[in-house]
């Protein structure tokens, strides 16, 4: 074994072992461990009475302290930090009841029943499971089966939400649908289209059973996926790679703190959020102080409707980060896969039905990033028998976790460069949700087939995906405004110059939350967050601006029943002031909502947000038009956007960045 390779393993070993989280004294926006989640458990049941085998816990998950407490203990970190606490979601005799557990004195706060008629709490993977068991001993579904001349054993079955249309009351229901796998794994290619079957979530009972269409089975051919299974010819072959870095890694991990460069962030974790990043702070060279950037974000939700409107299809317009969970579904990275070889793992833990904590190995993984892009470069050749080149690579710090909700896999990256940028990547990757057809050709296509012919007797119908992030920016202190800096057109009139027209920004300062609602694309502008209390020697507002990307503005109706639920995804950007219960911006109960209880509702106040904490939030989106290169498994579509300073620094923070001294560990096989 060469050297280069030993010292590659010997590495790897080192990524694997040393960067568990540090057990220690709690931070305050740590995530919940599997021992305070027990402990809620206990003390939630010993409140109900008897009997309480209904009871289900469907969301458990630490309930964050106060911004001004958590303010207060940073300021004085080895004080007595804010109580610790857990918000609790649990089910009992078909109510949804919210509870705030105090951990550190071990009793409930409150325990109060949600009375609205607004939709149900997270869907939970155990109610999932049984429910997809039920139609296994159906018999209407066992004849179904029959006479489609199918295997039973060889059939598979899952979950979908069915929205809300209209109904003035919404019962607690699942859509049950079935897939076949003989001779293939890729299930969600090989639906048995028209077989659909309604569960209540309540009494894990089918209540209704449709078996309408008679559609081929796509065929398992062509639809294999898994390594072992593929045969000749192969694609390209891609060479062997090794990372190596001498002098270890270049971040710290203390618990759920992390510490690079010039960053230090705290990273969480949530059962419906996935990875949240709390008090990201940038080092200030000149300053020689850390300075406040991002107070927390994460994914708040993730819209994505589907543009069939038939009988077996119009219902599906998935909420899928409060309906399923991102964190719930995060599955655990492969090393040297998912994640490089200079990667960190971090677990994750969330509650099961029964409030029994269950662990997600390798759930987020931490790595520094060697793009072979550049940081900043100049060549110079202006000055006479001299050639000035100025090169700095780029290193930057990822912290990933990959969500697995049904057929897609979401790949959720959040990137610090040491310029001070922060960008946020989502990759879309897994199966198309895919429609079972008579078709095998597109001249057969004679009315409207909602998608693309993507094999024999498979439609990839179009959808969209939106995922709306929560960004509480504290640029250098809470009190901050929203800026629009809009270009300008300006035509030169007094015949000063050759030219006849120029640009120039003209700023607007958002007064209310209807002042900071934004379609993009409509007109040329520069979206900045500044603190308007502090500014630059040069006399600059301090700010960070958002670089918008992945722009996508829904094309569904605004009255349309799935629009009216996300019509937080009716514009790009809100701008809301602080307030802790906001934070889903489709609603806490989304599974069945009505619309009544997103981030579109909060902002007809029309609150003021000038000069205050404000949040703000942004929606990425896609419009999905599958191709035959989606099929039989998709390659990773990929989108993000970017906060960068914006005055924020005196001059350029990496001017004086150190690069990284290049070691050559080549070797041939």
């Amino acid at each position: 074994m060469a050297a280069s390779t030993l010292k590659l393993v010997f590495f790897l070993l080192f990524s694997f072992f040393t960067f568990s989280p540090i057990t220690s004294s709690h931070h305050p926006l740590d995530p919940l461990t599997p021992s305070e989640f027990k402990l809620v458990r206990t003390l939630v049941k010993k409140s109900y009475p008897s009997p309480k085998h209904n009871l289900t816990f469907q969301y458990i998950s630490l309930d964050e302290p106060d911004k001004p407490a958590l303010h207060s203990w940073l300021s004085k970190p080895k004080s007595k930090p804010p109580p610790r606490r857990a918000f609790v979601i649990t089910r009992l005799n078909r109510q949804s009841h919210e509870l705030i557990v105090d951990l550190s004195n071990r009793y409930i706060v409150s325990d109060k029943v949600y009375n609205g008629n607004d939709g149900y709490p997270l869907l939970t993977l155990d109610e999932q499971t049984v429910a997809s068991e039920l139609p296994f001993s159906y018999k209407p579904f066992i004849d179904s089966v029959k006479k489609r001349r199918l295997n039973l054993s060889e059939v598979v079955c899952t979950t979908f939400s069915v929205g809300w249309f209209g109904e003035e009351h919404s019962g607690r229901v699942i859509k049950i649908l079935c897939f076949y796998v003989e001779g293939s794994a890729n299930l969600y290619v090989r639906p048995l289209e028209g077989v659909s079957l309604l569960v209540d979530l309540d009494e894990l009972k089918i209540v209704e059973y449709y078996d309408r269409a008679r559609v081929p089975v796509p065929k398992a051919e062509g639809t294999e996926y898994r390594r072992s299974k593929q045969k000749p010819p192969f694609g390209p072959r891609l060479n062997r790679f090794a990372i190596e870095q001498p002098d270890g890694p270049g971040f710290k991990i203390n618990g759920h703190k992390i510490s690079w460069a010039n960053w230090e962030f705290h990273v969480g974790f949530d059962v419906r959020a996935g990875p949240i990043i709390s008090l990201a702070s940038m080092y200030d060279l000149e300053k020689g102080t850390y300075r406040q950037v991002l107070y927390r974000g994460f994914v708040s939700e993730l819209f994505v409707p589907y543009m069939d409107p038939t009988e077996e299809w119009y219902y599906k317009t998935f909420f899928d980060a409060g309906e399923f969970g991102f964190g719930q579904s995060a599955m655990p990275l492969e090393p040297l896969a998912d994640c490089p070889a200079n990667a960190a793992f971090i677990d994750a833990y969330y509650a099961g039905e029964d409030g029994t904590p269950v662990k997600i190995s390798n759930a987020i993984c931490i790595f520094e990033q060697h793009s072979g892009s550049v940081l900043w470069r100049h060549t110079e050749i202006a000055i006479s028998g001299e050639v000035i080149t100025e090169v700095r690579p780029e290193v930057s710090l990822i912290v990933r976790m990959v969500t697995t909700i049904g057929n897609y896999d979401y790949i959720l990256d959040w990137e610090f460069k040491p310029s001070g940028s922060i960008k946020i990547g989502v990759g879309l990757t897994g199966i198309l949700e895919v429609k079972a057809a008579d078709y095998t050709h597109t001249s057969q296509i004679t009315e409207e087939a909602y998608g693309t012919l993507l094999a024999k007797n498979t439609i990839g119908v179009y959808h969209d995906h939106f995922l709306t992030y929560y960004l509480d920016l504290d640029v250098d202190g809470e009190a901050n405004s929203f800026v629009k800096n809009n270009l300008v057109t300006k035509r030169v009139t007094d015949k000063s110059s050759l030219r006849k027209s120029y640009w120039t920004v003209e700023s607007e300062t958002a007064k209310t939350e209807s002042n900071a609602k934004i379609q993009l694309c409509l007109k040329p502008s520069e979206l900045v967050v500044v603190n308007p209390n502090k500014k630059t020697k040069r006399g600059n507002k301090i700010g960070y601006r958002l670089i918008p990307g992945s722009i996508s503005n829904p094309l569904l109706s605004f009255d349309d029943f799935p629009q009216i639920r996300g019509a937080f995804t009716n514009y790009n950007v809100w701008v809301t002031p602080y307030n802790k219960s906001e934070k889903w911006a489709g609603g806490q109960y989304i599974d069945r909502s009505h619309g009544d209880d997103t981030l579109a509702t909060w902002s007809l106040r029309n609150r003021g947000i000038e000069n205050k904490d404000i949040v703000l939030w942004y929606t990425m989106g896609f419009h999905h038009v599958p191709s035959q290169e989606d099929f039989p498994i998709m390659p990773t579509l990929s989108g993000g956007f970017e906060l960068r300073p914006t005055n924020f620094f005196e001059s350029n923070p990496v001017l004086k960045t150190k690069p990284p001294i290049h070691v050559n560990c080549t070797t041939k096989p």
